[in-house]
Parts: C-alpha cells; sequence; structure tokens
C-alpha cells in the first residue's frame, strides 16, 4: 500500500515516525525564510522525512506543479496530520482507497484549525484522537475511528499537543495495517448540528483583560504558550506572561475600588495581580527586548512594580 503522508509542525513528526514503513512519499508546507538574514528554516516534518530517507514535496498551495509528482505515484491512501492547508476535492480523489485526517479533538466539537488550543481555553477535562475519512469540507468526513484522552490539569498546549500526538502514532499503525488488508470502512456521519468551530489564531487573542476571572487568564496563558502567548503591558512596554497560576481568596486583600490589572503584591511565587475575581500570580514572564524569567526575580530587578497597573494595550 503506498501512503503519502501531509503533515506541517511538530505535532505531525510521531504519526510519520510510526508510519515511515507504509510513506511513500512527504507533502508539506514549503520553508519561509526566517531571521534578518531571511535564511530558509526547514520544517520538522521535512527535516525528519529526510532523517528517514523519504521524498520530500514541499508546496505553498495546490496550485503548485509539484502536486503532478504525488499524481504520478499513483498513491492508494493519504494521511493527514496537522498539514496546514485545505486539500481541495479533485487531490482529495487521487488516492485509490482514499483519504484521512488525524484530528487532535473529539469530533465534531473544535473542528476547524485550532482545537488544542481551545479545549484548553474552554477547561475542558477531555479531549481525544479522531481519524476520519476526509471530503471536501472542513473536518466534516465519517468517523473511523475515535478515543478520549483526559486533559491534565496543569496540560498547555504544549503538554496536551505531545501527548496526542504521540497517541495518534500508537494508534495509527494497527489502522494502516488493517487499511491495507480490507481498506475503509464507510464510518459513522458526524452530529452536524452539535458541531463546533474553531478560528484560525491572531495575535490579539493572546491579549489579557484583567477584568475576567484568574482562571479565565491561567487558560489563556496555557491555551497560546507557543503562540501567539498571553500578553499585557507594563509601563508602555510588551509583557509576555509565559506561566502563572490562580490565587484563590487572595483578592481579600485589595479595596473593591482596585482597577483589574493592578499589582497587588511581590513574593517568591511571583507577581501577584487584581483580575475580577480571585487573583492571579504572574510566574513567569519576559518583558519587551528582555529574556524570560522567574516573575520574582525580574521583581528584583525591576522597582516598584506593586501599584502599578497592567493596562490591555
Amino acid at each position: 500500500m503506498k501512503v503519502v503522508f501531509f503533515g506541517s509542525s511538530s505535532f505531525s513528526v510521531p504519526p510519520l515516525q510510526s508510519i515511515a514503513s507504509f510513506v511513500s512519499c512527504v507533502v508539506t508546507r514549503r520553508s519561509k525564510p526566517k531571521g534578518r538574514g531571511y535564511v530558509l528554516e526547514d520544517t520538522e516534518v521535512r527535516r525528519e522525512a529526510m532523517n528517514l530517507q523519504l521524498p520530500v514535496i514541499e508546496i505553498d498551495s495546490f496550485k503548485d506543479e509539484a502536486i503532478k509528482d504525488i499524481e504520478r505515484l499513483r498513491p492508494d491512501l493519504f494521511v493527514v496530520a496537522s498539514f496546514g492547508l485545505i486539500i481541495p476535492k479533485w487531490a482529495l480523489d487521487i488516492p485509490s482507497i482514499g483519504p484521512i485526517n488525524i484530528h487532535p479533538s473529539l469530533l465534531p466539537r473544535y473542528r476547524g484549525p485550532s482545537p488544542i488550543q481551545w479545549t484548553i481555553l474552554s477547561g475542558d477535562s477531555e479531549t481525544g484522537v479522531t481519524i476520519i475519512r476526509m471530503n471536501e469540507k472542513m473536518d466534516a468526513g465519517n468517523i473511523l475511528y475515535q478515543e478520549t484522552i483526559a486533559v491534565g490539569p496543569e496540560d498547555n498546549a504544549i503538554t496536551l499537543s505531545d501527548r496526542l500526538s504521540k497517541r495518534s502514532a500508537v494508534i495509527l499503525p494497527d489502522f494502516l495495517s488493517e487499511t491495507a488488508l480490507v481498506g475503509l470502512h464507510e464510518g459513522l456521519t458526524q452530529e452536524h448540528e452539535k458541531a463546533t468551530f474553531t478560528p484560525i489564531l491572531t495575535k490579539e487573542m493572546g491579549r489579557i483583560d484583567w477584568s475576567k476571572s484568574g482562571t479565565e487568564i491561567l487558560r489563556q496563558v496555557r491555551a497560546f504558550i507557543v503562540w501567539p502567548t498571553a500578553y499585557t503591558f507594563l509601563d508602555g512596554l510588551l509583557l509576555k506572561v509565559l506561566e502563572g497560576s490562580v490565587a484563590v481568596g487572595e483578592m481579600g486583600q485589595v479595596e473593591r475600588h482596585t482597577i483589574p490589572g493592578t499589582i497587588f503584591a511581590i513574593s517568591k511565587e511571583g507577581i501577584h495581580v487584581c483580575t475580577g475575581s480571585d487573583g492571579f500570580i504572574i510566574r513567569e514572564l519576559q518583558l519587551q527586548n528582555r529574556k524570560r524569567m522567574k516573575a520574582y526575580d525580574f521583581s528584583r530587578g525591576y522597582r516598584g512594580l506593586e501599584g502599578k497597573v497592567l493596562k490591555y494595550d
């Protein structure tokens, strides 16, 4: 069985490694120039494909000439894992058995490009891995396999993505072995009326509104830890909040008229901030043009923090 694997992120790497013996070719998004020297930086998927000595096709869109190389392979199956481009119907019709997608949520919940972030942001206690037979609609194909996975109380987007990716890598080999023998079954139609959709992440989503509860802010910090990161403004400078915790009961120390975002205490735990309910402790941060550091260490070098107000803009 000839498999073409589509993937472009770190989530894609463990699944690719687990089914490398099936894969005839890897398709990934074209490397983009980074840094002041505009040096092309390989995607993690491309680097892993090269390590596995697998042919690689890089594309910007499905209008690229390189797509013809995929057609010439006459593949049996497409396996898609965090690819980042919508695959048009004419391309989905290329493999003789069909195309499948590994999606890190319990579909039909959280269709779209950011299911892991929205799982964290919503405070869900469980998520999962779903394998679907792809069609022309986004994440709407029939469910071929689904497994529930618990979300830990300390999970962020990095740890949860890593766990879901590694679990996908365990599931896939047996799934592909069975597919090679009997093909893809029809699967279960999704309950489309229950579908929810996640958006493309934007920089604005990381902006902290201190009038929200400490719990909501903590979820925001953990959901957007990779990008855009949760951020606020201190003395007009952008301040990234990289790690924190909710300080239940601390708001009793704060006068009712205190503005949300006010720094009301400094401790070895970090910087204590007034929110809409409960306190929030900033534990790790990064001030604009500075390195990442523990909030307490930062406070020792940035005097007069207590009483300052962290701003929305």
